[in-house]
């Protein structure tokens, strides 16, 4: 039995399960069980129940005797593996010892592998428990019970389990004995090979600083993960891919892989699992500087990974526990947390935790005021991670020697070649750090060096420096990532809802394809599956409850049917639908309290309720004004083991449904639900997108008033001006005039100076007409959306007048080329939020920072009926992967930097749904991009 298999085998394996009998669905039953012990954990354990039981028929029967023993082991693992999953080690063991004894009684190949399997297991504990000799020890003997049965992909992994704990101690020894063979796995055929050679490659190449690789070899392996079934695995690898996101600085990439591992852990409730996500988001948080959020996670983090602390992973919620206390000022409490890390690291043998262990001690001694204790520490840490060749601990370190030197006095470093010895230590940190490929040098490191500059008096340097650490600031601040994190969680939760009824629909495929292989009438088997198709394919609920109804009448005998929901209170059910001999039913409600209603005890009990009743016998559960039955049945509605509510049917005969009407009946029961279900998320979906995009119409809308504003300004002042002086001259012309002494030339320099002025004020007031004109047709237009004839020159050109503020400031142009005399007879106002996206859209994605960039609106006509608008820039264009995703909603290369994802969408369902067009885009990196809106000239009604 291999360890992991592909999606594909295991999904033929289910299928074919419903027709097996005997000793044949006992060794599927094992298999399954076996294959889906992390994919579904608990679904595992009702397989190996039910193979269970059929053990028992099978110990006197005449199947092998050992065939049986190794089926009844294979089980005892898939229990013990669930418990590790668990964090139940000692029960773990306990089950692992009873199926290693029935192993080695087996003299074959299987009997070898399930001993290889064995020692696998028990090395994943003793990781778990932080016991690295037993580790080592465990793992050394699954290589040779692997070898013993011939079984290459067992000894790869195996091996690939010792060798990446080995790189987390010795990446120097780990790299000589497997570094070689591990590079040549990478061209093995097998997938499983293929993976574990990822793994090893992922992790020697983070702890060698070359971050691009790891993640590179992490989401190759991350893939095979989940193709394998290898859920645990996976998540690792989501965290350790988001890890060393975080070493490159890149925080919003390392929260999208840490919220993928998470979404994954979170339905398995194995603390590991889950304790490892919720640990790197809480590291995550505190470089963002989020120091509240990470400390509530690390809290969570530390209770939840209780059972586990002995493990590496609890090391690690200890480290985090102890940068944070440095970040809130908490010395002490680092210093003790660093020194409980520093003892579990040095007893398990963990390099990196060791020399972040002494890092933190010193940082922590240097600020309670002990330099000479942190001086030693630091030292010791520096020789750690030159010896591990761990050159992103480098630079840490040295940056602790060189903060210790600045705040204390203390005796040079020997080797010194710099005029101070912070200088000394910072200067090898920034050369440590130019030469790590992809690693962006941070602020806070080119800052540092800037002071040790200042301190020695080399202003000018340390200006230089302290230049290039504000660039190095604006490009990773913190706040821009925090701002990112928070637009991806609005995103993720949007994204939640669709996978929710992605995820739901596939429930109803599956339940459609279980009912296939399990009906006995093949005509009620295709049926079922077409009824399925129809019910779940809606995501209105009252056509699911006429479908429902129409289906029921017809496979099964109904005198009454009602569906109920249950109330928001979950207090109550109403009912939302019901007839009876084809009339309606009036409205009831139910209370969850009621002690005769067999739909509140159906809710309760959360199981199916058949109540048979005799002619002569009282039916108190009977719904008043409805006609006396003999049969009723009941089921929950429940989706995820959620109850929606319940569904009955009531027939006047006896004994209406046997067990095949209730297979029916609890199949359509479940299209019921999962069709509900999926309409509620669909419903909650739709709203959240309602609501993001009138967000955005009012955001643009906002931004258009504020433009025009700002754009009236200049005429209106300058009439204003030249108004008030108007008055003034005016006034003293009537003064001199008054006191008659008013000459020639003093009437004359009046005239002049009004002719002057009543030209400014003519042409200020004519800008500023024409631009309130142009404002109002295109707000009219906006807010009206009424389909109206008009001329596509004069619409774009008053567009164009509104956006020139918005494009003038952005340092951009924009050139048009519209002919006169194209008519239209469409919607001017939909045009408009087209192109003017279309404009925010080159903004904000098509140009880089601070370069202008030229935009061009021009027009043509394919046909005497259609118009051709084409909309381009000379920005950096759209990458070729991006192109077929950029109109979909809430895709956005922006998230967090002013993108919504939903600008191009809305443009996209514009023009293909009002406008009656097509829009489409041709773009390439570097060349910048075009959009082409091929409209008709006149909207059909």
């Amino acid at each position: 039995m291999d360890m992991f298999v592909p999606n594909e085998d295991v999904t033929h394996w289910e299928e074919q399960l419903p027709l097996l009998n005997g000793s044949q669905r006992l060794t599927m039953l094992v298999a399954l069980a076996w294959q889906f012990r992390q994919r579904d954990t608990n679904y595992s354990l009702q397989l190996a129940d039910q193979a269970d039981q059929l053990l028992v028929t099978f110990s006197s029967g005449d199947i092998d005797r050992r065939e049986l023993a190794r089926l009844r082991a294979r089980l005892l693992l898939v229990r013990a593996e669930a418990k590790w999953l668990m964090a139940k080690f000692t029960e773990a063991e306990q089950i692992v010892a009873d199926a290693f004894r029935i192993f080695l009684a087996i003299d074959n190949d299987d009997g070898k592998k399930g001993c290889c399997d064995v020692h696998y297991l028990l090395a994943s504990i003793a990781l778990a428990r932080g016991d690295r000799t037993l580790l080592v020890a465990e793992l050394e003997l699954a290589t040779i019970a692997a070898l013993a049965a011939n079984d290459a992909e067992r000894e790869v992994m195996a091996q690939s389990f010792l060798a990446t704990q080995t790189a987390l101690s010795n990446l120097t020894l780990a790299q000589e004995r497997w570094g070689d063979r591990f590079q040549s796995a990478m061209l093995d055929t097998r997938q499983n090979i293929v993976g574990c050679a990822c793994d090893f490659l992922s992790i020697t190449a983070a702890l060698s600083s070359d971050f691009g690789q790891a993640i590179t070899y992490g989401i190759q392996a991350y893939g095979n993960a989940l193709q394998t079934g290898q859920i645990r695995r996976a998540v690792i690898l989501t965290t350790n891919i988001g890890d060393a996101f975080n070493s490159l600085n890149d925080h919003q990439a390392a929260l999208q892989w840490m919220q993928i591992g998470h979404d994954l852990a979170m339905p398995t409730n194995w603390p590991g699992s889950v304790g490892s996500c919720l640990m790197q988001m809480a590291e995550t948080m505190r470089r963002l500087g989020r120091l509240e959020a990470a400390k509530e996670l690390l809290s969570d983090t530390i209770a939840i990974l209780a059972p586990m602390s002995e493990s590496r992973m609890y090391m690690m919620a200890l480290r985090y526990l102890s940068d944070l206390s440095l970040d809130l000022g908490d010395y002490q409490q680092a210093l003790d947390s660093f020194r409980l890390l520093q003892e579990k690291a040095d007893v398990r043998d963990q390099f990196d935790f060791r020399i972040g262990a002494r890092r933190g001690q010193a940082h922590a001694l240097s600020m309670l005021g002990q330099p000479a204790d942190a001086l030693a520490i630091a030292e010791q840490a520096l020789l750690l991670a030159r010896h591990s060749q761990d050159s992103y601990r480098r630079i840490d370190v040295l940056r602790v020697l060189a903060a210790i030197h600045m705040r204390h006095h203390l005796p040079p470093p020997p080797d010194m070649q710099e005029a101070s010895a912070a200088l000394h230590y910072l200067k090898r940190a920034l050369d440590i750090a130019s030469n790590i490929t992809g690693y962006t040098i941070s602020g806070e490191l080119l800052e540092e060096v800037a002071d040790a500059q200042a301190e020695i008096g080399n202003f000018e340097d340390a200006f230089g420096l302290g230049r290039l650490a504000i660039a190095a600031r604006e490009k990773i601040h913190n706040q821009e990532a925090s701002n990112r994190a928070t637009a991806m969680q609005l995103s993720h939760q949007t994204e939640r809802m669709r996978a929710e009824s992605e995820h739901l629909r596939q429930l109803a495929d599956a339940e459609a394809e279980r009912a296939e292989v399990l009906r006995q009438s093949s005509k009620i088997l295709e049926r079922l599956g077409m009824v399925g198709q129809e019910i779940t394919g809606s995501l209105d609920a009252n056509a699911v409850f006429q479908a429902l109804n129409r289906h029921v009448h017809g496979l099964l005998h109904v005198t009454a049917f009602v569906i109920y929901i249950m109330d928001a209170d979950q207090q109550s059910m109403t009912s939302a639908f019901g007839v009876e001999n084809g009339e309606p039913i009036a409205h009831d409600t139910v209370l969850m309290s009621s002690e005769i209603s067999h739909s509140a005890r159906c809710i309760k009990e959360r199981s199916e309720i058949l109540v048979e009743i005799s002619p002569d016998e009282d039916n108190p559960g009977l719904l008043p004004g409805t006609e006396p039955v003999l049969s009723t049945l009941f089921a929950p509605l429940m989706s995820a083991d959620k109850v929606l509510g319940v569904m009955t049917i009531q027939s006047s005969r006896q004994h209406a449904y046997g067990e095949r009407e209730r297979m029916i009946f609890r199949t359509l029961c479940a299209y019921g639900a999962i069709a509900l279900a999926n309409a509620d998320a669909y419903r909650r979906l739709t709203q959240t997108q309602e609501h993001l995009v009138a967000q955005e119409k009012l955001a643009a809308l906002g931004a258009l008033v504020a433009g025009v504003a700002h754009e009236l300004n200049t005429p209106i002042g300058n009439c204003l001006l030249v108004a008030s002086t108007l008055q003034d001259n005016t006034t003293d012309l009537l003064s001199k005039l008054n006191q008659q002494n008013l000459r020639r030339s003093d009437l004359v320099a009046f005239c002049e100076d009004a002719k002057t002025s009543s030209e400014i004020m003519m042409r200020g007031l004519s800008s500023a007409a024409t631009l309130v004109s142009s404002f109002k047709q295109v707000a009219v237009d906006r807010t009206s959306e009424q389909r109206r004839p008009f001329e596509l020159h004069q619409v774009l050109h008053d567009i164009i007048a509104t956006l020139n503020i918005r494009i003038g400031h952005a340092g951009h142009t924009i050139l048009s080329d519209v002919p006169l005399m194209i008519r239209m007879d469409s919607y001017p106002g939909s045009i408009g939020q087209v192109i003017t996206n279309l404009i925010e859209n080159s903004i904000l994605h098509g140009f880089d920072h601070g370069k202008p960039g030229i935009m061009r609106l021009a027009t043509s006509q394919p046909d005497p009926h259609r118009v051709l608008i084409h909309f381009s820039d000379n920005g950096v264009g759209i990458a070729e992967e991006n192109l077929k995703r950029i109109f979909d909603p809430f895709f956005t290369t922006k998230l967090g930097q002013g993108g919504s994802g939903l600008g191009l969408n809305i443009c996209y369902n514009i023009v293909t749904s009002i406008l009656q067009g097509q829009l489409t885009v041709k773009s390439k990196l570097g060349e910048g991009s075009t959009f082409y809106l091929d409209l008709p000239l006149v909207v059909q009604k």
